[in-house]
């Protein structure tokens, strides 16, 4: 990683096929750094003082940083070097990439179809060695998803291991800075060098996080637990279970103990999580009213100023979201919605605990299918349920990641691990075991 070449102009020509970066800039870390002059590109919903910060949005289509995030400005410290920003779902709304204002984001596998989302740009330029990381924020998958997608390492921490300070929030209890890598080393050293107490972050943990010592020691008597809902579920790929189900007899040969758990409120993860991020969503948009920063489209009353502005700045799907959030929110529905729902969070968290006393982590596909091509998924519905099996992490707090365990025509696919809170450092440790076991995708020559 540290000898990495960033090669400007084959980046840009790259990028004029994948439309994956919305700004290229160079700030550089410091000199002493360890790690100097390696190239990393951010998701440009992360502050960096210097670029803008558009969140894909044209509502904040000229808007500049005004300050940078800590966790871009620990990496800063360590001597990286911020090379540009890259494209997403607006305001990270979205699993494949096409609600960004600047048009979507192509799988460098194959450009007919999506890299995943909302961090699809994130992921789509690691995977065409551009740079060797990126950063990505993750509300419900939006790391890990697009990093199965494009055949690459997406980590998502436990919630609060990094500060959240320079995010642009969506939905503040789910939202979590996190890591897209070629492989799972480089994903464990970049988030160590974020992690750690900010007190610009109330949430952050107090914690002295070690996530690289032990990365190459493997955990003896590995135990994965997999839900035997996730083959009763509808809507899972007939290949992506067969891929799966072979992944499985590859770790149990080699010696990794696999079991069926229930998870029974499983199913209802997309559902809930359907309530609870739109209803924070709609709180956090707020702010963008054509008054403070960003857009603004001047009318006659504050009041026709606002919905104009906010009329022709937001995109659908973030119209959407607000809407949906709104509706939640309102003391009519409150309790029969949102209330529910938060029930339901608590008693998924559960199921999850009484895992992981037995377990060392969850096993599972990171997304029920593969990639689809532009325009293939008809109905938001479908596109909501390509989070089916990343959703749980966000909800508990929990660390996850996904790594590539082969393809399925000529398509990456990969696997998705939660574990324990805190136990950042064992899932990287298991992570790395399986990595070794399925070893690292390299993007065909597409481009």
């Amino acid at each position: 990683m540290k000898n990495f070449n960033f090669d400007l102009e084959k980046a840009k020509k790259i990028n004029n096929k994948i439309n994956a970066i919305i700004e290229f800039t160079r700030i550089d870390g410091n000199k002493d750094g360890k790690y100097y002059s390696t190239p990393f590109l951010v998701k440009d919903n992360i502050q960096v003082k210097g670029t803008k910060n558009t969140c894909a949005s044209k509502i904040l289509e000229n808007y500049n940083s005004t300050y940078t995030a800590t966790a871009v400005e620990r990496l800063l410290n360590a001597g990286f070097t911020v090379m540009g920003k890259t494209n997403l779902d607006e305001f990270a709304m979205g699993g494949s990439n096409e609600t960004s204002a600047f048009g979507a984001v192509k799988n460098p596998w194959d450009l007919k179809r999506i890299p995943g989302g909302s961090s699809g740009g994130s992921a789509a330029v690691v995977a065409a060695k551009i740079v060797p990381f990126a950063l990505g924020s993750d509300t419900g998958g939006s790391v890990r998803q697009p990093a199965s997608f494009c055949g690459i390492v997406g980590f998502k921490p436990t919630y609060g291991a990094i500060s959240r300070y320079g995010l642009s929030a969506f939905a503040s209890s789910l939202d979590q800075i996190g890591v897209l890598s070629r492989n799972v080393e480089n994903a464990a050293i970049v988030a160590e060098i974020m992690s750690g107490r900010d007190e610009n972050d109330s949430t952050t943990l107090d914690i002295k996080w070690d996530l690289t010592s032990n990365l190459n020691k493997e955990i003896e008597g590995l135990k994965l637990a997999i839900p035997k809902e996730i083959f009763e579920l509808e809507g899972i790929d007939k290949k992506v279970l067969d891929m799966f189900k072979d992944n499985i007899k590859s770790l149990k040969n080699a010696g990794i103990i696999v079991e069926e758990v229930s998870i029974p409120h499983l199913k209802y993860t997309v559902s809930i999580y359907y309530i609870i991020a739109p209803s924070e969503a709609s709180s956090n948009l707020s702010r963008y009213d054509g008054i403070r920063f960003g857009l603004r489209k001047e009318e006659k009353t504050i009041k026709t100023t606002y919905m104009k502005t906010r009329d022709n700045g937001f995109g659908m799907e973030v119209k959407r979201r607000i809407f949906m959030g709104a509706f939640t929110l309102s003391s009519a529905y409150y309790d029969a919605y949102y209330a529910k729902a938060a029930k339901i969070r608590n008693l998924l968290n559960n199921d999850f605990e009484k895992i992981f006393e037995n377990y060392d982590a969850v096993l599972t596909p990171t997304s029920p299918i593969l990639p689809p091509k532009f325009g293939e998924l008809k109905s938001p519905l479908q596109y909501y349920l390509m989070d089916l099996f990343t959703i749980p992490a966000n909800m508990i707090g929990a660390p996850a990641i996904s790594i590539p365990s082969g393809k399925i025509d000529n398509l990456p696919f990969g696997i998705h691990l939660i574990s324990k809170p805190i136990e950042d450092a064992k899932l990287l440790r298991a992570a790395k075991q399986l990595e070794n076991i399925f070893g690292i995708l390299d993007l065909p020559e597409v481009l």
